[in-house]
């Protein structure tokens, strides 16, 4: 796989309209893996003190699609479904999350995922099934 596609998608990914809030990192190092780091602000807290869980999520579930997307090079990639198991609160840091794409089929992807708080605990774990959509990839995505 080129490293210019992963750096296309690194680009889309900082171009979307909901990362100008969430400021999140993307990485691909390698083809079926992601990393997204996440500084961790009061604001993303609920009433408690502690991290959302939609921040949990948005992080694995972008570090595990951008694996998959990692290994689809025409068009955008959706995410069917994904299951996220919260292990810990988190309150400070920044949050690392890493991607892998565990089993492929022809139109079918597997992909889990663990995110880790500031001191390398995990904070939770998630795994998503992903498919190809109609939808090329191309400039009008930021994909350049």
């Amino acid at each position: 796989m080129p490293q210019s596609h992963f750096r296309k998608l690194e680009a889309m990914y900082h171009a979307a309209p909901i990362n100008r809030w969430f400021l999140p990192r993307l990485h691909i190092p390698e083809a079926g893996s992601a990393e997204i780091s996440l500084a961790v602000r009061p604001d993303f807290f609920h009433a408690a003190g502690a991290l959302h869980g939609s921040v949990y999520f948005k992080a694995l579930d972008d570090a595990t699609f951008f694996a998959v997307q990692s290994l689809i090079t025409e068009t955008f990639a959706l995410t069917v479904s994904f299951n996220l198991y919260f292990l810990r609160p988190v309150q400070d840091g920044t949050l690392l999350a890493r991607g892998r794409v565990v089993s492929r089929s022809k139109r079918l992807f597997i992909a889990e995922g663990t995110l880790f708080d500031a001191r390398g605990k995990e904070a939770a774990r998630g795994s998503g099934t992903f498919m190809p959509s109609a939808t090329p990839l191309g400039e009008q995505l930021g994909y350049r």
